[in-house]
């Protein structure tokens, strides 16, 4: 393993801003892993920090194949992580809005571009992503369909779901939007947290990475093959919408099997304590996201499921 400095910005006032890499084995550039690019994500940073350690260890045990460099980022955006802001933490910008980049342009521009130049020519690239709405998901792969996306390569990490979504103007500045068009095969990794420590999704996306290496032929790795993926357009999932604002309370879990008519979450009156508004399944089918702040605004998407007839 070696550890090196992937970029870096000379501070006036603290440490230089560094961007760490992890890399390991030799030979052409055949995956490369990212981790946090915003300040909030815990659970993408701690996943990243559980590979490298795997890694190293199979690396000492010699289960890299030969011919294959693997570099893992665990961070993109360490100051902001320092201060636990999501976001860039001098002018509240998103790296992960500024790919490819632009060397002489503004703060989080020189970071996407410098970080971008580095990672931009591996075959494969994987980040650990979060959403924007607070809540869990169902581990899955999320793949833009940019017409440059490979479903049936998304398959072999063995995730539960393949999740396909239609790209949106603003898509285009991302690092898997950027990675595509400079024709890395590109895929978003999604646990089922954010800014907490969830370990069982973390060993579930390792294992998936590992299965999917394994089948490329760059590492040796014998674990279980994970699950048929089930293949699921962003756009057929059902949204179940509040009407109001209120003390959120929810009746299940994420990976729950639900019914139609099955009580969800109740919204409660913030002052007076009485249920203002019940949700309910408007199908049957399976929580592939739930909202899990304890408030909630109104015409907010607190779940969304995947239909019966999809499963």
């Amino acid at each position: 393993m070696k550890k090196k400095t992937i970029y870096e910005i000379n501070s006036l006032y603290r440490d230089n801003f560094r961007v760490t890499g992890y890399e390991f084995g030799k030979g052409k550039k055949s995956v490369c892993i990212v981790g946090s690019i915003r300040g909030n994500e815990i659970q993408q940073l701690y996943t990243c920090s559980q590979l490298v350690k795997r890694l190293k260890k199979m690396e000492e045990e010699g289960k890299l194949k030969k011919g294959h460099k693997i570099l893992v980022v665990p961070s993109i955006n360490p100051y902001s992580m320092n201060i636990k802001k999501r976001f860039w933490s001098t002018d509240n910008t998103d790296i992960n809005r500024m790919f490819p980049g632009y060397s002489l342009g503004e703060t989080t521009q020189r970071i996407a571009a410098g970080v971008f130049e580095v990672i931009k020519d591996y075959e494969y690239g994987m980040q650990f992503a979060s959403f924007y709405m607070p809540g869990t998901f169902t581990p899955h792969i999320r793949m833009m369909k940019a017409g440059f996306e490979n479903v049936e390569l998304a398959k072999e990490f063995g995730m539960p779901y393949v999740v396909l979504r239609n790209t949106r103007p603003y898509d285009t500045t991302t690092l898997n939007y950027n990675w595509q068009v400079w024709e890395t095969n590109a895929f978003s990794i999604y646990t089922t947290t954010t800014a907490e420590v969830d370990k069982e999704s973390a060993g579930m996306a390792i294992r998936s990475i590992l299965t999917f290496l394994s089948k490329e032929g760059i590492v040796e790795y014998h674990g279980h093959d994970g699950y048929q993926s089930l293949v699921v357009e962003d756009t057929d999932m059902i949204p179940v919408r509040t009407k109001v604002a209120g003390i959120f309370e929810s009746e299940v879990k994420v990976g729950a099997e639900v019914y139609k008519g099955q009580v969800l979450a109740k919204v409660i009156d913030p002052y007076e304590g009485e249920v203002t508004e019940v949700l309910t399944a408007p199908v049957d089918g399976m929580v592939f996201f739930a909202h899990n702040d304890p408030l909630t605004y109104a015409d907010t998407a607190v779940f969304k499921l995947v239909a019966g007839e999809a499963l």
